[in-house]
């Protein structure tokens, strides 16, 4: 098989999202599940740490970065995400669908997936997934949600 923990977590994320039920199934539920869909081990328990570290508390918190801040990116996310995906980022965050707080944890988790070539449709679905991790940011998920399933690529000024 050659799922990635992206097409795990998407899996999860759509069959989660608007279930009725409760809100977090525990990890062994959502183990079985993923078997049950076909996902390997490593696969799995590689996802399932992706979500620890989605929710995690141990990942430092830098102050709140301020308007005026000007984000650098170091070597590594330099490799690994290229000037498309970091206009994209920057894009989100200047028209209001992230903070530079959530900014962090995107990059955080991006950097989390195996992907050796992040893309913006990868960048859109870990937005999703951190915005719905977070309270209170409705607004800013539902706004993502449009351009997640817009039908072009449309442009972006």
């Amino acid at each position: 098989m050659t799922e990635t923990v992206l097409d795990v977590l998407m899996y999860l994320f759509e069959t989660y999202v608007d279930a009725d039920e409760e809100p977090e199934p525990d990890r062994a539920e959502l183990r079985m599940e993923l078997e049950r869909a076909g996902f390997g081990d490593r696969e799995i328990d590689r996802a399932l740490e992706w979500l620890d570290g989605l929710n995690s508390d141990e990942r430092p918190h830098p102050s709140a970065p301020t308007d005026c801040a000007l984000r650098i990116f170091d070597a590594r996310e330099l490799s690994r995400l290229d000037a498309g995906c970091r206009g994209y980022i920057l894009y989100l965050e200047q028209v209001g669908i992230l903070s530079g707080g959530q900014r962090e944890l995107l990059i955080d988790r991006l950097l989390a997936l195996d992907a050796v070539d992040i893309d913006i449709d990868h960048i859109k679905w870990v937005v999703l997934m951190v915005l719905f991790s977070q309270p209170g940011q409705e607004t800013a998920y539902a706004r993502m949600e449009d351009l997640v399933f817009a039908e072009g690529p449309g442009a972006i000024h």
